[in-house]
C-alpha cells in the first residue's frame, strides 16, 4: 500500500492510500478520483515532507489553535452525514458486503459500517476501494 497527501483545485489537502502507485496512475485515468470534501475531479498530488516514525504514536492530531481547524471540522462533520443519510449501514459486515459489491456479486450502492484494521488491508490488496470515515471527538462522548 501507499500513501499520498492530495489536493484538489480548490485547495483542499487530504490523504488518500492505493494498493500501488499504479492504482492511483488507473484512478486518474479513470476519472474516479475525487476530493472527498468538495467532489472535485480535479485532484493531484501534493508535495509531501518524508515520513518520520513517531515513538509510540500513529495518530496525528490538528490543534484547535490551526487556522482551518473549524472549516476542516464542518467539512468532516458535512461528509460524515452525506454518508450516513445516503449510503446502508451494513454493521460489522463492511468488508463482506464491500467484496460482494467489488465483484458484482451484489447491486452497486454506498455502504458505511465498521472493518477491522485488517480487514481494510485485506480490501485495499484486493483493488476495493475503500476510505474511513471521520468521526469527531464529540461522537466519542
Amino acid at each position: 500500500m501507499i500513501q499520498y497527501s492530495m489536493v484538489c483545485d480548490r485547495e483542499h489537502r487530504f490523504d488518500a492510500w492505493f494498493r500501488n502507485a499504479d492504482a492511483y496512475d488507473q484512478q486518474v485515468a479513470q476519472g474516479i478520483l475525487t476530493c472527498p470534501l468538495c467532489d472535485s475531479r480535479v485532484v493531484h498530488k501534493a508535495l509531501m515532507a518524508p515520513a518520520v516514525a513517531r515513538a509510540g504514536s500513529e495518530k496525528l492530531s490538528l490543534s484547535i489553535g490551526h487556522p482551518q481547524h473549524a472549516e476542516l471540522r464542518e467539512m468532516m462533520r458535512a461528509m460524515r452525514k452525506k454518508v450516513t443519510s445516503e449510503a446502508d449501514y451494513v454493521g460489522d459486515k463492511f468488508a463482506e458486503e464491500a467484496r460482494k459489491i467489488h465483484f458484482k456479486e451484489t447491486s452497486t450502492r454506498g455502504i458505511y459500517g465498521e472493518a477491522t484494521r485488517d480487514e481494510v488491508v485485506s480490501l485495499i490488496e484486493e483493488g476495493v476501494d475503500v476510505m474511513p470515515l471521520p468521526s469527531l471527538p464529540e461522537e466519542q462522548n
